[in-house]
């Protein structure tokens, strides 16, 4: 009974740091700069850049394909801005609009390493580390950013940058509910206060 128990709560704990572990790796970092000299409080409507919304750049592989992840991408992008726009009060412009907005979304792979002994003191007591230094921990990340601009007048008076690291073998849920909380996120701070 006890080995059962001892059992069960070990994988329970293991379970609770997967849990962990998989939330943490796609946490989003979201900063934002605006003019402060801009009436933000006079946007009403808005409307995307053309001819394209967006773009999408890549530096992962040299077989990356932009407009395929644009493809992928920009809808689950206009999707969001819809709904967190209208959320917001601002409006889709049946004329000439208050702002124009454009994304940017960059994908890259990130990688870092730490090998045995690198914390050590560059010159120790002893001459030569007690050991070959070998790579302890290494982690490739895709790191991906999200760039809205908002325009006026063909100036930016708002710039939102959302970064997150995801698991190689994320899966497309998993991608596409990350792009939906970087949007989210980045609107959370518009208008600036």
């Amino acid at each position: 009974m006890k080995n059962r128990r001892t059992l069960w709560t070990a994988t329970a704990a293991l379970a609770m740091l997967g849990l962990a572990v998989q939330i943490t790796s796609a946490r989003i970092d979201v900063k934002v700069d605006f003019d402060k000299n801009f009436d933000f409080k006079s946007v009403r409507t808005w409307t995307w850049a053309s001819p394209q919304p967006g773009d999408v750049k890549m530096a992962r592989t040299k077989e990356d394909d932009p407009e395929a992840m644009r493809r992928l991408a920009e809808p689950i992008i206009l999707e969001a801005m819809n709904a967190e726009t209208k959320r917001r009060g601002l409006e889709p412009a049946s004329g000439a609009p208050d702002v124009v907005i454009t994304y940017y979304l960059l994908l890259s792979t990130t990688m870092s390493a730490q090998t045995m002994g690198q914390f050590l003191p560059a010159v120790s007591g002893w001459g030569l580390p007690p050991f070959e230094g070998a790579t302890q921990s290494l982690k490739i990340m895709n790191r991906g950013s999200l760039v809205l601009d908002i325009s006026a007048k063909d100036q930016v008076i708002w710039r939102g940058l959302a970064q997150a690291n995801l698991k190689m073998d994320a899966d497309i849920p998993k991608r596409q509910k990350v792009l939906r909380e970087a949007v989210r996120d980045l609107l959370a701070k518009f208008p600036p206060r």
